[in-house]
């Protein structure tokens, strides 16, 4: 099997690259902030780290395709890297340090494209998560500074942390009820958001999360960390990985339990 080091030593030199350049242009009071199409925001930062990220790619790894929110696809083949460059662009245009950059490599498989390697940086957190298949997931500043990091073993709703981004896309989804049905089960629920209950599950510090909206380049990553943790990465629908369009994540003992509230509708 490949122990796809070098790779996650390439992710890292990525996300050094972007971090330096998303963190330059953090609370800039000239920050040019765009609408997409689907009425989301973009950063002049979003477009930048991304385009930093592909041209490092493209000379260390010019056989390999390019997923980026930002620039869509680039290349065919069997090995392919997954690129959100500022994940949290909201808070990231109101100053709130809560945003990350997150790169995922996929190889196809068995079931399509599966993440082999994730790192997800949060700069203004001073924080940086990565994991690569068969090695674990670590915490830390650098490969040369790290924690391994494992999930709870919280096995009791009652007893257990559910973190979630908010509450609009359930009440679309018809899955509301299901939702505060969860909320009224557990010990504790907190509204963090974005790439950083994924994180949290994995650190063992939450015990389950879900999200009912996202993309690929939203979840490639943290699922390599969540499972490299022990953790369990699904759709709401139960099939592993991120390719189901909605996100739940847990330490594997609570995510029978956390399916059955949130994959129901109206």
């Amino acid at each position: 099997m490949p122990d796809y080091l070098d790779d996650l030593r390439l992710a890292h030199v990525l996300a050094d690259a972007a971090d330096a350049a998303t963190m330059d242009r953090f609370k800039a009071l000239d920050l040019k902030v765009e609408t997409k199409p689907d009425m989301t925001p973009v950063s002049e930062a979003d477009k930048a780290a991304e385009e930093l990220i592909r041209g490092h790619l493209q000379r260390a790894r010019p056989r390999d395709a390019i997923l980026g929110e930002e620039y869509g696809v680039e290349g065919t083949g069997p090995r392919r890297w997954v690129i959100d460059p500022i994940d949290g662009t909201k808070n990231y245009v109101r100053g709130v340090p809560v945003w990350a950059t997150l790169i995922s490599l996929m190889e196809a498989g068995e079931g399509g494209f599966q993440p082999v390697v994730g790192v997800v940086s949060a700069p203004a957190l001073g924080r940086r998560w990565w994991a690569a298949k068969g090695h674990g997931a670590f915490t830390g500043r650098s490969l040369t500074s790290a924690t391994r990091i494992h999930v709870s073993r919280v096995g009791e709703l009652a007893d257990a942390s559910f973190a979630y981004s908010s509450l609009s896309g359930w009440e679309e989804q018809g899955r509301l009820d299901g939702f505060l049905d969860l909320t009224r089960q557990v010990w504790r629920t907190r509204a963090y958001g974005d790439f950083w209950p994924y994180m949290m599950v994995a650190e063992g510090s939450v015990d389950i999360c879900a999200e009912p909206e996202l993309s690929l380049w939203d979840m490639a990553a943290n699922a390599i960390v969540v499972t490299e943790a022990g953790g369990t990465f699904t759709g709401l629908d139960g099939r592993p990985g991120p390719h189901s369009g909605n996100a739940a994540a847990s330490n594997g003992l609570l995510h029978d339990e956390l399916l059955g509230y949130l994959d129901q509708r109206r």
